[in-house]
């Protein structure tokens, strides 16, 4: 039994690779520089991940940590992640206000095929930060999404002396 004029593909079941790419980012990545996890234990639909950069050597980035978001919607891995740093980082495929990683700007996700996983989009985006146009950007001051404007819209915060 075989198929004609064609591979047959055995396409995994959503959940099944959300677990194996939660057993692989509980193993570690390679050198230790990029890692993930689920953001949320008890989210039995896995939509909500954290990731972590270390930035790359000889640029900018370097000895930086960044904390990104990716959150994988009901259509994951047909559709790629959304991704947004939580630290505030300039980047060309990075909205500064939202910290959202733009698609269009990044064509790991502008040409998403299904064999990605998070793990190649946080790698991915180390790599882009050793790319001439973002090796030598000027950085914000380290900080996280407080500063940030949430894509909602402002967050009001004050204080009583």
């Amino acid at each position: 039994m075989g198929s004609e004029g064609g591979e047959s593909r055995v396409v995994v079941p959503r959940n099944f690779r959300l677990l194996e790419e939660l057993e692989r980012g509980e193993k570690g990545i390679g050198d230790g520089t990029v890692s993930y996890g689920m953001d949320d234990a008890d989210d039995i639909y896995m939509r909500s991940w954290t990731g972590t950069i270390i930035g790359p050597p000889n640029t900018v980035h370097e000895g930086r940590i960044y904390q990104l978001k990716l959150f994988c919607d009901k259509n994951y891995p047909e559709n790629p992640p959304t991704v947004r740093f939580q630290t505030r980082i300039n980047m060309t495929c990075v909205n500064q206000e939202t910290g959202v990683v733009e698609p269009n700007m990044y064509p790991m996700l502008c040409n998403w095929q299904r064999e990605y996983t998070m793990e190649d989009v946080l790698l991915g985006l180390k790599k882009e930060m050793s790319s001439p146009q973002n090796r030598k950007l000027i950085q914000p001051l380290d900080g996280n999404d407080d500063q940030r404007m949430e894509q909602k819209g402002f967050v009001l915060r004050c204080c009583i002396l």
